[in-house]
């Protein structure tokens, strides 16, 4: 079934938004290293999200092109959503760093499978 599929990217999905409804006030802050430890989260979390899209979509057509697009897609809808909770904002950096964390774990996808056929 299809469907199956896309339950662990749905999941995440789900995981991010509840991570980007939190206000201001509940988030911590890692000190020294907030930015780094949060920026850093950004990218995890959307570099797993495009590596969930690709295994949804793998066996379709242009599922690196797809998957590249969903995340940014849903990054730009994440940023729209922070800018509606209290103390939060939007900014486009977070969005490029959401991208940059996304198509590193594609390319890193990309990289494994054809180090694998070069193998076989």
């Amino acid at each position: 079934m299809v469907v199956k599929k896309w339950i662990p990217a749905l999941l995440w999905m789900a995981v991010i938004f509840l991570l980007s409804h939190q206000t201001k006030e509940t988030i911590p802050s890692f000190g020294l290293w907030d930015f780094g430890v949060k920026k850093g989260a950004h990218m995890l979390a959307y570099g797993l999200l495009a590596s969930l899209y690709w295994w949804a979509l793998r066996d379709g057509k242009r599922p690196f092109a797809t998957a590249f697009m969903l995340t940014v897609l849903y990054a730009l809808s994440d940023e729209g959503h922070q800018f509606l909770i209290p103390g939060r904002n939007a900014t486009w950096m977070d969005v490029m760093i959401d991208t940059a964390g996304g198509v590193m774990a594609l390319a890193a996808i990309r990289y494994r499978l054809q180090r694998k056929q070069r193998f076989h």
